[in-house]
């Protein structure tokens, strides 16, 4: 093996076979083969495409290659891939160069802020499924000026649907009056993802959104990123974002989720950006 090779579990990992951890208790178990040879220890090398790798006998495959985009939603567009109604999509703000990606989760036409798109089904699926346990971080308008109460109530629980929601991490950021109108700027953290949530929320306790903008998703921020502009992903962002998947996972397989504690979760270099054209996609 090369030792300027990558380690085995991240390569199995790639490969889609089974998550970092669990790759390495297949190392750890001798059920991991490097041309021929059965490897135990967990800071093996390995290259991918020229060393003959084995799980339980049978060769992974290549790891494919996947586009991962980082964009800054402005309101207006919506977050489908095409609109009956003909209204604009977030798809038309990506170049006709790259490929097709898809929206991880969503945010409303009149919703902003940071959206992943991205042709990795497993990463998707790991981010927007509420076992993730993702935290997303928003920052919202509302009117009026919530007080002690309604604050409370935001962070501890809004009965949506016939069901709570989980609590929340809800900060008062600043006090204003848009016109003759008295409202506020709030920091709204969650980690669940039902139908508009953030804004049920507030209206639930009496403070209707007046605008909303999403700036992180577990580990990936916005920043600066002008609205409308998109990124790549950085490899490091990828793999903070799995790796804080799989550990949201893993509190959800210890904490069920319909546990009755409802506690709340723990918490969970940029490149050059791209400004976009005016341009129709697909």
């Amino acid at each position: 093996m090369d030792e300027q090779g990558e380690r085995l579990q991240k390569i199995i990992s790639a490969a889609g076979v089974a998550s970092r951890r669990a790759a390495e208790e297949l190392i750890q178990e001798g059920r991991v083969t490097v041309n021929g040879a059965v490897i135990r220890e967990l800071g093996a090398r390995a290259r991918p495409g020229i060393d003959e790798i084995r799980v339980d006998g049978k060769p992974i495959a290549a790891p494919e290659r996947h586009t991962y985009i980082l964009l800054h939603k402005p309101a207006g567009y919506v977050t489908t891939l095409a609109d009956e109604r003909g209204r604009r999509t977030v798809l038309d703000l990506l170049p006709d160069s790259l490929p097709r990606v898809y929206p991880v989760g969503r945010l409303d036409m009149d919703s902003e802020g940071l959206l992943i798109l991205t042709d990795d089904g497993a990463l998707a699926q790991a981010v927007a499924h509420p076992s993730g346990n993702i935290e997303k971080e928003y920052l919202v308008l509302v009117e009026g000026t919530p007080d002690a109460t309604a604050l409370h109530r935001l962070r501890r629980g809004v009965a949506l649907d016939g069901r709570p929601t989980f609590p929340a991490r809800v900060e008062v950021l600043d006090r204003r009056r848009p016109g003759e109108k008295a409202a506020s700027w709030l920091r709204f953290t969650i980690h669940e993802g039902r139908n508009r949530q953030v804004r049920r929320m507030c209206e639930a306790v009496g403070h209707p959104v007046l605008r909303l903008r999403r700036i992180r998703i577990g580990p990936v921020r916005l920043s600066d990123l002008a609205s409308g502009e998109w990124r790549h992903l950085t490899p490091g962002e990828v793999a903070s974002l799995r790796a804080a998947a799989e550990a949201g996972s893993r509190v959800s397989s210890g904490h069920d989720a319909a546990s009755t504690t409802r506690a709340e979760s723990p918490p969970a270099n940029r490149p050059p950006r791209h400004t976009p054209g005016a341009r129709e996609r697909r």
